[in-house]
């Protein structure tokens, strides 16, 4: 009894950390949007639909297909992932304007403060795709292995655009945590590690009985949230460091050291033996600094109040 009640209160602190995010990402989740004039909305999101925006949206418009059409301003990003995006002469973005195989028109009188990421798709992608399992190595085990670290590679990089622009300021706090206080941040995600990898395995048994199955579901989801948010605030922390390096007067765009930061990690990921152990520290790392700040929106929950 001690025990089931000692999983289901860890299990819960787990859940409750990731609540934190849903109180900065107040959105709208539909086939079009419209934000209209004299309008405000904190972020806007659609999944194949319109995004039409004559207002204003503080944070972010994103789109996975369909259009954004930006005549009014936008506060931190424009992100077109298959989508179209045009913005007109009254367009207005104090960020960066990213689009991802998709159309970009930007019409005389356009203001962007930030960068300009245009990256169209390719017919040579699919045509390696192709060749890996139908051309000459298509017997090969390496076309396959190519092929997954470069599918692989592509997700994390959608992620990871996905999550600055919805999140930058949580992403931010926690990589300065990384760089404070490293110690604590690695010492947490060993801890947490070996808690949640003791939970997995005991709800593992549970699910014999059919009473752990839901819980080990819960388990995983929870774990894939804190492994990719903290890949994230990882591909920031270490382009952050190289673009310390650079002599510009003007400080990058977190869209461009997160780019940096992701380029920096696949590089070494992708080097024999040194890569595994690589992904294993950031692995703790990020574990650690997930918990830590819960998500990037406190300093150390494990911390004892005054």
């Amino acid at each position: 009894m001690k025990n089931k009640l000692w999983v289901t209160t860890l299990m819960t602190l787990f859940v409750i950390g990731t609540f934190p995010l849903y109180s900065y990402c107040q959105q709208k989740i539909f086939s079009k949007v419209e934000v209209a004039e004299n309008d405000v909305q904190d972020n806007v999101v659609t999944f194949g639909g319109d995004i039409i925006i004559k207002g204003k949206v503080k944070h972010s418009a994103i789109a996975f297909g369909g259009t954004i059409t930006v005549e009014g301003e936008v506060g931190e990003v424009v992100l077109g992932i298959g989508a179209d995006i045009t913005l007109t002469s009254t367009a207005k973005i104090n960020g960066d304007v990213v689009s991802l195989g998709g159309s970009l028109q930007k019409m005389p009188g356009t203001i962007i403060e930030g960068d300009t990421v245009y990256l169209k798709t390719s017919e040579g992608i699919g045509t390696l795709l192709r060749e890996g399992f139908t051309g000459r190595l298509g017997g090969s085990l390496l076309p396959f292995l190519i092929i997954f670290k470069v599918i692989t590679a592509f997700i994390w990089f959608i992620l990871a655009i996905i999550l600055i622009a919805l999140f930058p300021r949580q992403i931010i706090y926690a990589s300065g945590q990384i760089r404070d206080s490293f110690g604590p941040v690695l010492g947490t995600g060993i801890l947490s590690l070996i808690v949640f990898a003791g939970m997995v395995i005991f709800s593992a048994f549970l699910s014999l009985a059919l009473i752990g199955i839901p819980i080990l579901i819960a388990l995983i989801i929870i774990g894939i949230i804190i492994k990719i948010f903290g890949q994230v605030i990882l591909f920031y922390f270490f382009g952050e460091m190289l673009s310390r390096g650079s002599q510009k007067a003007k400080p990058p765009s977190p869209l461009l050291i997160i780019v940096l930061g992701f380029i920096l990690v696949t590089i070494i990921g992708l080097i024999p033996f040194l890569g595994p152990l690589f992904s294993l520290v950031l692995s703790l790392i990020g574990w650690g600094v997930v918990v830590r700040t819960k998500f990037g929106t406190t300093e150390n929950w494990f911390r004892r109040q005054p």
